[in-house]
């Protein structure tokens, strides 16, 4: 498999959140693809969550995590990554959702880089089926970072809904 490039944006403090290696990795982890590749995460505070949530899929709260697909982009030069797109993960929700959920924070923040990043990669949740295959492709990857199945039981319901612009899950 290809390299993946991996941008890490910190919009707020970035005490209590990830290190951008441990956000990496989760990409890294994720990553499907041949040749080289580039994916930009950016960690916002709930306002912004909630104004990119707002925007783009007329959802009036804040979420925890958006994935924006890059759009067709004319040829690269050889050899230059192709830009995969940008995955948003809003920090109040992923540490109340963690604790809800009675999760490791570090675990959390893995499992919605490695969804943003397989929705990147054109997987989805709307359909049973589509549900299944990327809720077990998620477990493999989080067992291969050493993290447990995010989704056993006692996890609060997850949302389905269709994307807008942006992918969202509330996992």
């Amino acid at each position: 498999m290809a390299a993946l490039e991996v941008a890490v944006q910190y919009a707020l403090p970035r005490r209590g959140v990830p290190a951008a290696a441990s956000l990496h990795r989760a990409a890294c982890a994720a990553w499907r693809g041949s040749g080289a590749a580039a994916v930009t995460l950016r960690v916002v505070d709930g306002e912004e969550g909630h104004a990119l949530n707002r925007d783009f899929r007329n959802r009036d709260y804040a979420t925890n995590v958006l994935s924006f697909p890059a759009p067709d982009l004319p040829a690269m030069p050889a050899g230059a990554p192709r830009y995969l797109g940008d995955i948003v993960l809003c920090a109040p929700v992923l540490a109340r959702e963690a604790a809800e959920q009675a999760k490791t924070l570090r675990a959390h923040y893995a499992h919605m880089v490695v969804h943003g990043l397989l929705h990147l990669q054109g997987m989805d949740h709307q359909e049973p089926g589509e549900a299944a295959a990327m809720e077990a492709v998620e477990c493999s990857i989080l067992a291969g970072l050493g993290y447990p199945d995010p989704y056993q039981t006692g996890s609060p319901a997850r949302e389905t809904n269709a994307p807008a612009t942006g992918t969202v899950p509330d996992a």
